[in-house]
């Protein structure tokens, strides 16, 4: 049996684009393998949310649907996808042979946790049974389950067991699972669980490319029933990948299990279907000379190429020289535009303005976002007259505390890495220091203590080192301040951070959207509200 993963990008409500993409590769195909596996929802793209309310929507994937089967001659396919049964919207899987529907089969969990909200969308399977497919004149025990069916932990049925009691000799998961640190491995580990019993193969086909802050990583693979990986498709990339079950019995690619090489092909597929499927091709960027707008840059040029990337230097009397050569020396190595757009005069004028109409005093907090805000009018005016998208350079653990500017460095399209903790920002550059060929980033960036630089002698007010992971807990793991303490960090700390994170939240409903990469991201995974008096 050859067994054909289509490890496809869609994009998101493109159902005419996705279709083509899918009938090219089933002709390219249909002579060379006998099954050929899309991912969950690979028809649509995912997720697509309250486009599945518009009246049409269902609609153009029935219409777009018979294209497929009337293509399906001499091939079996299994394809993700709505469809509407009763009045009903399911996220099923259908199976199409010699241009004919075998079936459906109807994703049986829907979670509605932190990004994921499909009870709002979708039905639960009304039953879960296996289902006959015909190959090289013997039937196969087919049991088809789609993402959250394998992941069974908080739910009272186990998808994959009862398929495999009913008889199901082959298990095919077809998911849409967004990236997050080493979950490729927390994927097989789970698939660990499952293959005992199994006769043949356990075959994950994961949606592989970027939808607003979500990553798909792809990293689909065959498992046997002994816990051996036979086919493992790469990470971060679309990939058609065969297994011929009387030839292949190796592995293709053995993942790299580094943390920065995941985050980093992360963010850089992120941010390059970004701009692919939003039709940008220009970006820009407000370099400062620090470690975040290095790291972004860098990330940046690798994703849609140095030559569509502008960055901006915008200093004040605040701004030392280290920084201004270092800014420069970054855009040097990354072979990027570079412009220097004096400042001083602008905020000069404009703080004199503010003091005589407000009485603000010079030195004041007011002075300081104004700076941030005037750099933000001018990249929004470049990026406006380039036609370009401005990357946002902030991190989680300054988003998290709330130091940042809103309507200044808060803003942008994109988020880069809006996820990523301050220690994983320098340890991210470094890797890529030691990894790339060329250094691009500056050594003395990576080395010189954080300053926004927007008064003399200023200097960021934490310890990164006790302030991220601290950030981290009270965000990722939902932390009280009694557990922080009984983890050793110091009380006043705690209720600081604590409340500095609370009073936040109104600034992180008003950020781009940032590319998630751990287990809880601020974004549409964490819903707090805006005014919030609880304190644990």
């Amino acid at each position: 049996m050859k067994i054909t993963i289509a490890q496809t990008n869609p994009i998101a409500g493109d159902i005419k684009a996705n279709t083509n993409n899918i009938i090219s590769s089933i002709n390219k195909f249909k002579n060379l393998t006998d099954v050929i596996i899309f991912p969950e929802m690979s028809l649509t793209g995912y997720p697509v949310l309250d486009l599945l309310f518009s009246n049409h929507f269902i609609p153009d994937v029935e219409k777009n649907l018979d294209r497929i089967i009337k293509v399906s001659n001499d091939i079996t396919i299994i394809l993700g996808l709505p469809r509407k049964s009763k009045g009903l919207i399911y996220n099923s899987a259908i199976i199409i042979q010699n241009c004919k529907v075998l079936g459906y089969r109807d994703k049986t969990h829907l979670p509605s946790y932190d990004v994921f909200n499909e009870k709002r969308y979708f039905k639960s399977a009304k039953t879960i049974e296996p289902i006959d497919i015909l190959i090289k004149d013997r039937y196969y025990k087919f049991g088809i389950e789609i993402c959250e069916d394998l992941w069974d932990d908080i739910y009272d049925i186990d998808v994959t067991s009862e398929l495999i009691q009913k008889g199901s000799e082959i298990i095919v998961n077809i998911s849409a699972s967004p990236f997050q640190v080493d979950r490729v491995y927390q994927r097989h580990a789970k698939c660990y669980e499952k293959v005992k019993g199994l006769k043949y193969f356990f075959i994950y086909v994961n949606m592989v490319g970027a939808q607003d802050e979500l990553v798909f990583d792809g990293s689909s693979f065959i498992m046997d029933s002994n816990k051996k990986i036979l086919k493992q498709c790469n990470s971060f990339e679309e990939q058609f990948s065969t297994f011929d079950s009387d030839l292949d019995n190796t592995k293709e690619e053995i993942l790299n299990k580094n943390v920065n090489h995941q985050i980093f092909g992360a963010l850089k597929l992120g941010v390059s279907d970004y701009f692919k499927k939003s039709g940008f091709t220009k970006g820009v960027i407000g370099i400062s000379g620090g470690i975040d707008s290095a790291l972004t840059a860098t990330i940046a040029a690798q994703a849609i190429g140095s030559k569509n990337l502008m960055g901006v230097m915008m200093p004040t009397i605040f701004t030392s020289k280290n920084s201004i050569k270092d800014a420069k020396e970054l855009a040097k190595r990354l072979k990027i535009q570079f412009k220097i757009i004096q400042i001083s005069d602008l905020f000069n004028n404009l703080s004199k303005q503010i003091e005589n109409s407000f009485n603000v005093d010079n030195s004041s907090l007011t002075n300081e976002n104004l700076q941030a805000r005037i750099r933000a009018n001018i990249l929004m005016a470049i990026a406006n007259n380039q036609n370009a998208l401005l990357f946002n350079t902030g991190n989680k653990t300054e988003m998290g505390l709330g130091y940042c500017t809103i309507y200044g460095d808060m803003c942008g399209a994109i988020s880069v890495i809006g996820d990523l903790n301050k220690i994983q920002v320098y340890s991210l550059s470094k890797w890529i220091n030691k990894t790339f060929s060329e250094i691009p980033i500056p050594l003395n960036i990576t080395s010189k203590k954080p300053s926004a630089e927007l008064r003399l002698n200023q200097y960021d007010p934490f310890d990164y080192e006790v302030v991220s992971p601290l950030v981290d807990e009270i965000v990722n793991n939902r932390r009280s301040k009694s557990e922080l303490i009984k983890l050793g960090y110091d009380s006043k700390l705690v209720t600081k951070i604590l409340d500095l994170v609370r009073n936040s939240e109104y600034k992180r409903k008003q950020s781009p959207p940032g590319i998630k990469i751990s287990t809880k991201a601020f974004g549409i995974g964490r819903r707090f509200p805006i005014i919030n008096k609880y304190k644990d």
